[in-house]
C-alpha cells in the first residue's frame, strides 16, 4: 500500500520541521534569533565564515592576494558555526541580512563597509586590489559571466542535487533524477569550456575560477555528497585537469584550511589571525599542546 499523493494546501504554513540534516536551522523568516556581537581583530579585513564551498572562495582569494604581496589583504577569519545557528546572531545579521556565510567587513577606510554574498566579496576584493580580474573588456566580461554562472548554477548542485541525494530524510527518485541531470549538464558546460581554455576566462586565472573551483572541483574529486561514482565525474577530463591545476596552488591549499572544522586535524585552521597560524595553530598542533 502506498501513501496518498501530496496535495499542496491553498496557503502554506510552517507547522513542522522539514526533516533532513539541516532541519534545525531552516525557517521561513529572516532576522536574528539572538543577540551576539561579532569579534573584531587587528586587521583591516574581518571575515566571518566557515569552510563550505562558498566560504573557501573568499579565503582562497585573500590568500592569493597576500601571495601577490598585497599587505592590505591581511585578514582575521572568525569561525561561524552554521550548525549552531551562529549566522542568526544579531551582529552577523547586521553584516548579512540573508544570514549566510561568508560575510566581510572592510575596516580600512573612514567608515566600515559590509560585503555579503560570496560573488560580491570576490568582485569587491578584485576591484579593491586590482587583481584577478582582467583589465581588457572582453576577458573581464568573460570572467564576470562565469562568476555569475556559478552564482546561478551552484544552488542546483547544493540545494538541489546535494540536498535530495545526501541530506533529505528519504530518497525521492524524481528529485534526484531531475537534479542529477542538471548537475551533469553543468559539468558538461564546464568541460566544453575548459577543452580549449586553461582557465574559465581564458589564459588568466581569475575570480571566476576561485568561485567555481570550490564547488565543482570538489564534486569532480568526489569530495561532496559522496556522489562521484553516481555522477561519473571521472568522465569530465578537462574539469579534472583544471581542478588538479588549481589545487596545486599554495594559496589555494592555505585557503582551504581556513575555518575548516572537519577532516584531517592537520588541515583544519579554525580561525586565522596571522600568516604564522598555518604553522602553529592547526588543530592537530592545538590538540597535541593540550595533551603535552
Amino acid at each position: 500500500m502506498t501513501d496518498a499523493p501530496y496535495v499542496p494546501p491553498k496557503v502554506w504554513t510552517w507547522n513542522k520541521e522539514n526533516g533532513g540534516q539541516f532541519a534545525s536551522i531552516n525557517r521561513p523568516i529572516a532576522g536574528p534569533t539572538h543577540d551576539k556581537e561579532l569579534p573584531v581583530g587587528k586587521h583591516p579585513l574581518q571575515l566571518y565564515s566557515l569552510a563550505t564551498p562558498n566560504g573557501v572562495k573568499v579565503t582562497v582569494m585573500l590568500e592569493e592576494l597576500l601571495a601577490l604581496g598585497h599587505k592590505g589583504a591581511e585578514y582575521d577569519a572568525w569561525l561561524i558555526k552554521i550548525g549552531n545557528g551562529d549566522q542568526f546572531g544579531s551582529g552577523f545579521v547586521d553584516i548579512n541580512p540573508n544570514s549566510k556565510i561568508p560575510a566581510l567587513m572592510d575596516r580600512s577606510g573612514p567608515e566600515p563597509i559590509r560585503v555579503f554574498e560570496s560573488g560580491s566579496i570576490l568582485f569587491y576584493l578584485a576591484e579593491k586590489f586590482g587583481a584577478f580580474l582582467p583589465k581588457d573588456i572582453k576577458t573581464r566580461t568573460e570572467a564576470m559571466s562565469w562568476l555569475f554562472w556559478q552564482m546561478g548554477s551552484a544552488p542546483y548542485l547544493g540545494g538541489g542535487f546535494g540536498h535530495f541525494y545526501a541530506y533529505a530524510p528519504f530518497k525521492i527518485e524524481y528529485a534526484i533524477d531531475r537534479f542529477a541531470m542538471e548537475v551533469k549538464r553543468q559539468l558538461d558546460v564546464l568541460d566544453r569550456r575548459l577543452a580549449d581554455n586553461e582557465y574559465l576566462a581564458g589564459k588568466e586565472y581569475t575570480i571566476a575560477d576561485m568561485a567555481v573551483w570550490p564547488w565543482y572541483g570538489a564534486l569532480a574529486k568526489g569530495l561532496v555528497y559522496g556522489a562521484g561514482e553516481f555522477l561519473s565525474v571521472q568522465d569530465y577530463k578537462n574539469v579534472q585537469r583544471w581542478t588538479d591545476q588549481i589545487a596545486k596552488r599554495p594559496a589555494v591549499k592555505r585557503g582551504r584550511m581556513v575555518n575548516r572544522i572537519s577532516g584531517d586535524p592537520a588541515s583544519q585552521l579554525h580561525e586565522r589571525h596571522d600568516a604564522s597560524d598555518f604553522e602553529t595553530r592547526t588543530q592537530d598542533k592545538l590538540e597535541a599542546a593540550k595533551t603535552a
